[in-house]
């Protein structure tokens, strides 16, 4: 048994031996010679605890070799870097969201390698504010008397119950429980704030009478809870904003809407009708409105507390406002989207510009694109290739819209000889530049809402990478 054992880490080869592969060099310029060593040492370890588990393992060096540059290749790149999404999910979380403006890149940019006014005011030559930058062009598109900003809208919820009615008791609907996501419950986020949840109402009705019941001399507030990523249908009852806003207000206590994804415009696509802009709320009377920068919006990660001065000055003086205070570059970013939507330029919004896309012109989109796949894989050895345009369904996703349904197109593939759609959307994942599609009834879906023409041009290269054509400079 032991000699089993010693014939087997034999066939292990050495660090040195390693090292001196000729593909090694290239992962030593991108992560240092040290992490190298580090990453293969894990691989020659790995091996000999298999060979303790089974003495009779054999293991060559091109098996060993193959694992070690896999393992190399992941931590060698980029971990976050771009994907194409041809999901037709516009505001898809796990891909980042929204996709920002040129215009609030070239923001980015610029303050990013600049010293910038973050904190500066030229004109009085002494210190500013960093909520400056965005608070009046918040208050000019959403009639709101002020406006504050943290690092996102989970943040705003947050800071404006522990800022608000720690101590106090805050009503809100049983059927606005939701857990929009990675956690976030609002009983979690309302015990966490320090504020007493009072439930009324059932899943699906709640009726005034309700919240007239609940209030008591610790009431702070009624609270307001966009459903975010699911729809009640049926038979249902709810309150609207403006008698709640009456009941608040006879009360003396506050009323806050969590609106979630924050439309500062109505769309102009006829299949996105219901939710409300941030402005329509405040004229129904709420206090408080907090809503994303980064999903209806179109900008980036922010999260915006909009509406009474009174009650956003009390906030500006709460120390979580500086633990959720915004960096520099979300700030250019959304400071440049806001201006889009103040001069009308909403079409250079990618968000914005994708939900309201034109039917024809997608079609138009997926016919041509699908030529340009004909025309690729005509040069490849592949003998079937099924390719088509086809009717599909996109959605606004980020919990935006929820139960919506965009009609669209996309191009349709299968390929054979290539296996299963699931192997295939593998293949297209693990490209450099990884492609994420839709599948259905075994077939890739590129759906064109979401993509670009220098998306196009990333898909084809992965294409020639794929089957090592020549590619072009995307």
């Amino acid at each position: 048994m032991k000699e089993n054992i010693q014939d087997a880490m034999r066939s292990i080869p050495s660090m040195d031996k390693m090292l001196s592969m000729p593909w090694v060099s290239q992962y030593q310029a991108e992560i240092g010679r040290e992490s190298v060593k580090f990453i293969i040492s894990e691989v020659l370890e790995d091996q000999r605890k298999k060979i303790f588990k089974n003495p009779s393992s054999v293991f060559d060096i091109e098996e060993i070799s193959f694992e070690a540059e896999k393992r190399l290749k992941v931590r060698a790149y980029r971990s976050l870097r771009p994907v194409v999404n041809a999901t037709g999910v516009v505001l898809h979380t796990n891909l980042g969201r929204s996709l920002l403006a040129k215009e609030a890149i070239d923001a980015v940019c610029s303050v990013a390698e600049s010293y910038s006014t973050l904190e500066y005011s030229p004109q009085s030559g002494s210190r500013g504010y960093r909520n400056d930058h965005v608070e009046w062009l918040l208050c000019r598109l959403t009639g709101a008397e002020a406006a504050i900003v943290v690092n996102n809208n989970a943040g705003a919820v947050i800071l404006s119950l522990a800022g608000l009615v720690k101590g106090k008791e805050s009503i809100i609907s049983r059927g606005e429980l939701v857990e929009i996501g990675g956690s976030f419950r609002i009983p979690e986020i309302m015990a966490f704030s320090g504020t007493r949840m009072v439930e009324v109402g059932t899943t699906n009705m709640t009726h005034l009478y309700d919240y007239e019941n609940a209030l008591s001399e610790e009431t702070g507030m009624i609270l307001k809870v966009h459903p975010s990523n699911f729809s009640l249908q049926g038979f249902t009852s709810s309150v609207s904003r403006e008698d709640l806003a009456k009941l608040a207000h006879d009360q003396k206590v506050i009323f806050m809407e969590d609106l979630g994804s924050g439309m500062l415009i109505e769309t102009d696509s006829s299949f996105l009708k219901g939710d409300f802009t941030v402005k329509a709320c405040i004229e129904a009377g709420v206090d408080l409105v907090t809503f994303s920068g980064d999903k209806l919006l179109g900008g980036p990660q922010i999260g915006v507390i909009a509406g009474s001065g009174e009650l956003i000055d009390k906030l500006r003086k709460h120390p979580l406002l500086r633990a959720l205070r915004v960096d520099k570059m979300t700030f250019a970013a959304f400071e440049a989207t806001l201006r889009l939507y103040l001069k009308g330029r909403t079409e250079e919004i990618p968000t914005f510009s994708m939900l309201n896309r034109d039917p024809d012109d997608m079609k138009r989109q997926a016919v041509k694109f699908k030529k340009k796949l004909l025309d690729l894989f005509g040069k490849t050895r592949l003998s079937a290739v099924y390719l088509d345009v086809v009717l599909v369904k996109d959605t606004v996703g980020g919990g935006s819209f929820p139960g919506s349904e965009l009609p669209g197109y996309a191009v349709s593939l299968k390929l054979p000889e290539m296996g299963s759609s699931g192997k295939l959307s593998e293949k297209l994942r693990l490209l450099t530049i990884p492609v994420i599609a839709g599948v259905s009834d075994d077939k890739i879906l590129f759906h064109v809402r979401t993509l670009s023409e220098k998306d196009e041009k990333a898909i084809l290269n992965g294409f020639k990478e794929m089957f090592s054509l020549n590619k072009e400079k995307a």
